[in-house]
Parts: C-alpha cells; sequence; structure tokens
C-alpha cells in the first residue's frame, strides 16, 4: 500500500466572471499521477499556478478531484467517513508560521491539535514533549510565539504538525518566508523526521536546493506533469526545467556553466560539497 496514490486525477476550480457573469471552470490538474512510498521524500516543483498547493489539499481532503481518485493510506478522500482519520495521518504546514498560530504560549500551541483530535491527556502529554524535542524547540516551550524569528516559528508550525501523530507531513511552500539561516534550521527538522522518524514527506517549494534532497521530484507545468524522476534526472534536464520557469540547484548551475567553459566536470553536481570535492581533483591535476 502506498502512502499517497493519484490516479488520473483532474482539478478545475469554478467561479463567476465579474464582467459577464458567467460561470467559468478553470483546469488546475490534468490526467495526474503520483505514487508515493511510505516513508519517501518527495518535492513537488513548478511555476505559480502549477498546481502544487491543489495537489496539497487534495491529498488532506481539503479539495476533492473533479474527476479521479486520490488515496492516503488506502483511504479515498471521497469517502467523508474517512476524512477525520485522513487530516489525523496527514498533517500540513503553510507558507506564512503567523497564520497557523492559535495560542499565545508555544506549548499550548503545538498541543491545540492534540487536544483537537480528543487524544488523552497521558499520550498528548508525550506527544507534546516528543514535537517540542524533535524540532529543536524545547527552550522555547513557556515563550510567546510573537517573539520568535521566523524560522523558530516554523519550527513550532512543524511541532504543532507532528504533535497529532501523522505518517505524512506535507510542506506548501514552509520555507519561502524564511532567510537561509530559518530554511536551514526547517530542513533540518523535516530530513530528521524524514530519514531517522520514517516519516513520508511531501515538498512544495520554489527551492531547487531543497529539492535536491529529495527521493524523487515531480515538475509540475499548467497542471500537467512535466518530468519527474531522481534529483539527478530531473536536474539532468535543464530545457525541461527552463520551459517550466525552474532553475537547476545552485551547485549544478555553478558545474553547467564551468563544464560549458571547458571544465572536464561529469555528472549533475547537485551539492555545494560533491562539487568542491570535483574541483580540488582538477586542481591537484594541474
Amino acid at each position: 500500500m502506498y502512502a499517497i496514490e493519484f490516479e488520473n486525477v483532474s482539478f478545475s476550480y469554478s467561479g463567476t466572471d465579474v464582467n459577464d457573469n458567467l460561470t467559468k471552470t478553470e483546469e488546475v490538474l490534468s490526467d495526474f499521477r503520483m505514487k508515493v512510498e511510505k516513508g519517501a521524500f518527495v518535492a513537488l516543483l513548478g511555476r505559480n499556478g502549477s498546481g502544487k498547493s491543489t495537489c496539497a489539499k487534495l491529498i488532506n481532503g481539503l479539495l476533492v478531484p473533479t474527476s479521479g481518485k486520490v488515496t492516503v493510506l488506502g483511504m479515498d478522500t471521497q469517502d467523508k467517513k474517512s476524512l477525520f482519520e485522513i487530516r489525523k495521518k496527514a498533517g500540513m504546514v503553510f507558507q506564512n508560521p503567523d497564520n497557523q498560530q492559535v495560542a499565545s504560549i508555544v506549548e499550548d500551541d503545538v498541543a491545540f491539535g492534540p487536544e483537537n483530535i480528543g487524544m488523552p491527556r497521558e499520550e498528548m502529554k508525550k506527544r507534546i514533549d516528543y514535537a517540542l524535542k524533535v524540532t529543536g524547540t524545547e527552550e522555547f516551550r513557556k515563550a510567546q510565539a510573537s517573539r520568535l524569528s521566523g524560522g523558530q516559528k516554523q519550527r513550532v508550525a512543524i511541532a504543532g504538525a507532528i504533535a497529532i501523530n501523522p505518517e505524512i507531513l506535507i510542506l506548501d511552500e514552509s520555507t519561502s518566508m524564511l532567510d537561509p539561516k530559518g530554511r536551514r534550521e526547517v530542513m533540518s527538522v523535516i530530513r530528521t523526521l524524514n530519514r531517522e522518524e520514517g516519516m513520508t514527506v511531501i515538498d512544495i517549494t520554489h527551492y531547487m536546493d531543497e529539492a535536491a534532497e529529495a527521493d524523487a521530484i515531480y515538475v509540475l507545468n499548467e497542471g500537467k506533469i512535466a518530468k519527474t524522476g531522481t534529483p539527478e534526472e530531473v536536474f539532468s534536464d535543464a530545457e525541461t526545467l527552463e520551459r517550466c520557469g525552474l532553475e537547476l540547484p545552485r551547485a549544478a548551475l555553478i558545474a553547467k556553466k564551468l563544464k560549458e567553459g571547458g571544465l572536464p566536470i561529469d555528472g549533475v553536481n547537485l551539492d555545494k560539497g560533491g562539487l568542491s570535492e570535483k574541483l580540488c581533483e582538477l586542481f591537484r591535476k594541474v
């Protein structure tokens, strides 16, 4: 059983045009297919309006497909009886941490989710302690959330999401409002949850360096899959990325420019560590 499965999913928004007062339909996803193994780290890439956030809402049951089927841990998101369980199993973290804050004190904010699903008090205490520990926010538990930095607030938001004990964590542009330090803090937590705790992660992002850490990447363009594969496979296709309004990760872009300049650099270099090693090897041969 897959953690998440999209089967020929299409989704359209309907609205009324203010000029001619006619109902118009806009297709956001078309024949979208995706299978995510349990414990996988998958990145969704694409320019604004490509359908990435719609995918997140379809997973969590906030939207239902116009056609096709979305299943989460074997549960159909169109089955209203399964929605509560789906939302317990698939936690979401959104772009702006301030919009996710429901209590002024960090510990109370993290407790909101477990309380809302009726978690027994003893288990709830353990989940809160775990969530604060794994996100590195224990020292803030009695602090006012409004006084934390952006990266700290987003880590608290992640703590709130994982306190309900989800099997899947969906990040919808969760690092887009953070500075580089804040992004590193948040992604460090995500890597720990995925690699050490076995949590399935769906990372919707504009940052190519984040996507380079994923097991698989789906590139969306105008509601359709333009490219899918491992980071190496996707980032070796610079032409498709450019057509979709995306860039290579910084290290891969530098390597591409150096290769075009005549340096014998082979393969796709996705991180600065790997690129540095190749450059050192070349310099030793000079």
